[in-house]
C-alpha cells in the first residue's frame, strides 16, 4: 500500500496535475472576491455560469505555462528583458480576449439573452477590460511570482551546497598539505634516535605509532574530543623532546578539568607547538625553552604557547610565519568564523602564540590511549 501511494504521488509530481485543484482553487476564491460570496460560485459551477469559468481557468493555465516554461527560460533568463516585457503583455492580452468568448457560449447555452445572464449588454470591450483582463493579468503575476520564489530558492540551495563543498575541499587539501610534512618531521626525529640511543628510539616508535593511529582514524572527523587532541599533543611534544641534541626546557600546565566531553576540530593546536620546537633558540649559554598552557573557561579554550628564540630580525618575522601557520589561520577562518581571537607576538627573546577558541560539546566519541 505504501508503494502504491508512493506511486501515485510520483505520478502527480511528473505530470504536475497537481496543478489542476490550484488553478480550481484560485479562479473560485478570485469569482468569491468578485460576488463577495463564498457560496456564490459553488452554486454557480451548475449553470451556464461554469463554462465561462471553464474558459477562465483553461485559457488563464496556457498563458501562464506558456510564460513559465517558454517565455522565462528563453528571454527572462537570457537577459532579454524588454523582448519579455512586451511579449508577456501581449501574452496577458491574448488570454484575456480569449477567455471573452466564454460569456457569449455561457449565454448560447443557456437560452437567455446576456442582459438576463450578466446583467449587461454583450459589449466585448466593456468585459475585456473590466472583466478577464484584471484576472489574466493578476494570474500571470502571482504564478510569475511564485515560479521566479522557487527558482531563488533553488539557486540559492544550490549555491550553499557549493559552498559547503567547497569549504570541504580547502579543509582536506589544507590538511594534505600539513600532515605529509609533520610524518616526514616525526620520522626524521626517530631515525636520528635510533643511531643515538636504541631505547629511547623504541620509546619514540610507540608514541609514533600512537599518532599515526591518530591520524588515519580520527583526521578526517570534523570533531574530536578535545582530550584526544592533548594526547596527540602530548606525544609529539615528547617526540620532539627525544629528538633535541640542545637542552630545552618544556614547561606544560594543562588544565585538569574533564575534555572528553568537549570538541574541537583535529590538528588544531599541534601547527603552533610544532612551530616552537622549529623556531627554538639554540643557546649554549642560557636556557632553550618552550612553556604550554591551556586553560578551560566552560566551553572556551584559551592556549598559550611561548617559546625562546635567538635575536629576530625584521625579515625572519616573515619566515617565522610559514606555511604552517598560515594554513591554520585559514583552517581557523573555515572552521571558527567569529568563535576565535588569535595573538601572535614577538620580542628580542622569545615568540608567544596565544589562541582563544569557543568550543562546541560532544558525547559520542572515544579517547586514543596512549600505548603502554
Amino acid at each position: 500500500m505504501a508503494e502504491l501511494g508512493k506511486a501515485k504521488t510520483n505520478w502527480l509530481i511528473k505530470y504536475k496535475l497537481y496543478h489542476l485543484p490550484f488553478w480550481f482553487v484560485y479562479h473560485y476564491l478570485w469569482w468569491s472576491l468578485i460576488t463577495g460570496s463564498l457560496t456564490a460560485p459553488a452554486n454557480a459551477l451548475n449553470t451556464p455560469y461554469a463554462f465561462k469559468f471553464l474558459f477562465y481557468v483553461t485559457f488563464q493555465a496556457i498563458g501562464v505555462y506558456f510564460n513559465l516554461y517558454f517565455l522565462i527560460p528563453k528571454f527572462l533568463e537570457k537577459g532579454k528583458y524588454v523582448t519579455y516585457v512586451v511579449l508577456v503583455f501581449i501574452t496577458i492580452i491574448a488570454v484575456a480576449a480569449l477567455i471573452v468568448p466564454g460569456y457569449y457560449i455561457s449565454t448560447w447555452v443557456s437560452g437567455k439573452t446576456f442582459q438576463e445572464l450578466f446583467n449587461m449588454g454583450p459589449d466585448f470591450f466593456f468585459l475585456f477590460k473590466n472583466n478577464s483582463l484584471a484576472s489574466s493579468a493578476a494570474s500571470m503575476t502571482l504564478a510569475m511570482s511564485i515560479k521566479l520564489t522557487k527558482n531563488w530558492i533553488q539557486s540559492n540551495r544550490r549555491q550553499q551546497e557549493l559552498e559547503k563543498e567547497k569549504l570541504e575541499t580547502e579543509l582536506k587539501f589544507l590538511r594534505s598539505q600539513f600532515n605529509p610534512h609533520f610524518l616526514f618531521n616525526t620520522i626524521n626525529s626517530i631515525f636520528f634516535l635510533i643511531h643515538k640511543n636504541p631505547v629511547l628510539a623504541s620509546n619514540a616508535l610507540a608514541k609514533f605509532s600512537d599518532l599515526l593511529r591518530f591520524q588515519l582514524y580520527e583526521c578526517n572527523e570534523t570533531q574530536i574530543p578535545l582530550s584526544n587532541e592533548l594526547t596527540y599533543l602530548e606525544n609529539f611534544i615528547e617526540l620532539q623532546k627525544l629528538r633535541q641534541s640542545k637542552n630545552v626546557d618544556v614547561v606544560i600546565n594543562m588544565d585538569h578539568q574533564p575534555k572528553q566531553h568537549l570538541g574541537i576540530a583535529p590538528f588544531m593546536l599541534i601547527t603552533f607547538t610544532e612551530n616552537a620546537f622549529k623556531h627554538l633558540s639554540d643557546h649554549a649559554d642560557k636556557p632553550n625553552w618552550i612553556n604550554v598552557s591551556l586553560e578551560l573557561r566552560g566551553l572556551d579554550l584559551q592556549f598559550k604557547i611561548a617559546n625562546s628564540v635567538a635575536a629576530i630580525k625584521e625579515n625572519d618575522v616573515v619566515s617565522y610565519s610559514g606555511l604552517g601557520l598560515k594554513n591554520i589561520k585559514r583552517r581557523l577562518d573555515l572552521i571558527y568564523p567569529g568563535q576565535y581571537v588569535l595573538n601572535i607576538d614577538h620580542d628580542a627573546d622569545q615568540f608567544e602564540v596565544e589562541l582563544k577558541l569557543r568550543l562546541s560539546e560532544i558525547s559520542d566519541l572515544q579517547p586514543i590511549h596512549k600505548s603502554a
